[in-house]
């Protein structure tokens, strides 16, 4: 068997019973008409429809120009008066006490400080907990530093005023000898915010198993219908050398490309992720860390606009996906989406390569976020709300010329 032949058919090897074999899109001859409209990515959100907080590039071109060397080259946990500003900023919103000098890192981006997480964390054959679905890069990490990886089920379909992790499987995985619990609070890519109790449950069995916790809470801040949020780091359960918290401003305040994030928690673990940054980054961009100083000090009534502007797109996405038979739980924050196709005739991969050349619309496959997830799709709804409606109309009119026949 040829080295091509070997790979397309372990690329097939996790179809489901009924579906059709993984194609090559560019030589598919497509079912239905090719779509007209503007081109829309779904994968990632739209600055140009969603303006950063304002001020930002005043506060950028100011570290440039007049901190200049000072701000160029911080310590690498980041600039002294930054993060104590950040630290009093983040311990206000997380009612929990963080220490400047020794609980809070500055990093390139969240992703940056998710990888330094992992890395201070997750050795060779190590066992670490993820929960499926969720952001795709924990699998990625876990699986670069070489992790052992115990997935636990997030039934989110199924469950009402609670995410739907499955608690039981979550003390298994911990009695099995899991070390590392990593996940997003609210959930990327469902959206969902786990409840109170599914809270506190969780920072018991932590504390109760001696694991290592890191929470991914980047999206907090943009909550729907007045939803509860419980941060695990306020609980006072899990103890404080167990958890790192992640944040950053590059999602609803729109500031991703000052590529700018925290992590706060355990001085242990905060020392390690310093370590590894000093020989990864150095730091975060010198010139962009000021610009931490419009995060949480934005304009009167700004932050309760970007909410509302999200929300009515939200409303609007959802009621078009349901009303097209999709199967989908409505965003309670953030600006996710993961609408589940039904009776697809293809393999959900394909879909998405055929959805983008058929539709010139570009979406997420459900398998970035676990293997089994091959009829959803994801969007970043952070998007000019008239070109985001005609993109999910034409997804559902693609979507309906890939039904299997019954």
């Amino acid at each position: 068997m040829s080295e091509v032949e070997n790979l397309f058919n372990k690329l097939n090897a996790d179809l489901a019973p009924g579906q059709e074999k993984r194609i090559n899109v560019d030589d598919i001859e497509f079912k239905g008409e090719i779509l007209t409209g503007d081109p829309v990515d779904f994968s990632h959100g739209d600055v140009d429809a969603f303006k950063p907080v304002p001020g930002a590039l005043d506060n950028f071109v100011y570290g440039f120009e007049e901190v200049g060397g000072s701000q160029a080259y911080t310590v690498y946990r980041g600039r002294e008066d930054i993060l104590k500003d950040v630290a009093e900023k983040l311990s206000n919103y997380s009612h929990t006490a963080i220490d400047p000098f020794e609980e809070i890192i500055i990093t390139p981006g969240t992703q940056g400080a998710l990888f330094l997480a992992v890395g201070a964390t997750v050795t060779r054959g190590g066992k670490v907990a993820i929960v499926e679905p969720d952001y795709y890069a924990n699998r990625k990490l876990v699986h670069f530093f070489q992790g052992e990886l115990y997935p636990i089920e997030l039934d989110y379909l199924n469950h009402q005023n609670e995410a739907g992790i499955n608690l039981e499987t979550l003390e298994d995985s911990f009695k099995a000898g899991v070390k590392t619990f990593i996940f997003s609070n609210p959930n990327n890519p469902s959206g969902v915010v786990y409840s109170e109790d599914e809270i506190t449950k969780i920072a018991q069995l932590v504390k109760q198993y001696g694991v290592n916790v890191i929470v991914d809470e980047l999206y907090s801040r943009q909550l729907f219908d007045d939803r509860k949020y419980t941060h695990l780091a306020s609980l006072d359960i899990v103890p404080k050398e167990n958890i790192v918290t992640i944040i950053g401003p590059s999602k609803t305040e729109s500031l991703s490309g000052f590529r700018l994030g925290t992590a706060y928690g355990s001085k242990e673990i905060i020392n390690r992720m310093e370590q590894l940054q000093a020989i990864v980054s150095l730091r975060a961009s010198g010139y962009s860390q000021i610009v931490l100083k419009n995060w949480f000090s934005e304009p009167e009534g700004w932050m309760r606009g970007r909410i509302q502007a999200h929300q009515d797109i939200r409303d609007t996405l959802t009621a078009l996906f349901k009303g097209a038979g999709f199967e989908v739980r409505t965003t309670e924050a953030g600006s996710y989406i993961f609408p589940k196709i039904n009776n697809l005739s293809i393999h959900c991969d394909d879909f998405v390569k055929v959805l983008k050349k058929q539709a010139k619309v570009t979406v997420t496959p459900g398998t970035q976020f676990g293997p089994q997830f091959t009829d959803c799709i994801r969007l970043n709804f952070s998007q000019d709300k008239e070109k985001a409606v005609d993109a999910v109309k034409r997804i559902i009119k693609v979507a309906g010329y890939y039904k299997n026949e019954k």
